[in-house]
């Protein structure tokens, strides 16, 4: 089994983050981060890299785009069995990311709020983070993915004793993040149907 190296963490809810995060950090494992994650994380000692800085490319437009980058997504797609996966990685200087903690901006709450107007709601619909919970599912094979912070204390306890987790706990973790994303977009249809209503 090979190892855990490197995560990637970005999360609306951060409850038991640092302490799961200081875990992490503990076994070795280099952890990626963007904003208001990479602030809690350093403020609770955890060493972090800035997306960023990692992939040598600025969050922009407000934040829409942070994580929308090819060392980011071919680092968690690439399949880990096929050489030429491995080779292309290699040749474009993409290092594997293998563990992804994400959970997405609250959407429901957001547009529950009175006031809140249609141009509110738009800008409460995540994009990066569905799109890295559904590539880190995908590859499930090779990475775990952690939708919902209830599985932090699992998730450690395989890291501490394998320094992974076995592919049963991978595929039930992939199986909640497309339970998760579909809520998630059946909520912004609902919606953008009930807007239509009006």
């Amino acid at each position: 089994m090979i190892r855990i190296r490197r995560a990637l963490m970005s999360v609306t809810d951060k409850s038991g983050l640092a302490e799961f995060a200081k875990g992490v950090a503990a076994l070795g494992v280099e952890i990626l981060s963007t904003g208001g994650t990479a602030k809690l994380l350093r403020d609770n000692g955890v060493p972090v890299v800035e997306v960023s800085d990692y992939t040598g490319f600025p969050e922009m437009l407000d934040g829409r785009v942070k994580t929308l980058h090819p060392k980011i997504h071919g680092g968690i797609l690439g399949r880990r069995d096929r050489p030429e996966h491995l080779e292309q990685m290699r040749a474009q200087g993409i290092e594997p990311i293998d563990l992804v903690v994400v959970n997405l901006y609250r959407f429901e709450e957001a547009v529950a709020k009175p006031g809140c107007t249609l141009e509110d709601a738009i800008e409460q619909i995540d994009i990066g983070g569905p799109t890295l919970l559904r590539a880190a599912a995908k590859n499930y094979a090779a990475v775990t993915v952690v939708v919902d912070p209830a599985d932090y204390a699992e998730v450690l306890k395989e890291m501490k004793a394998h320094g992974n987790t076995n592919l049963a706990t991978r595929f039930r973790l992939a199986r909640k993040v497309f339970e998760v994303t579909s809520r998630y977009d059946a909520a912004i249809a609902q919606y953008l149907r009930d807007k239509l209503a009006c």
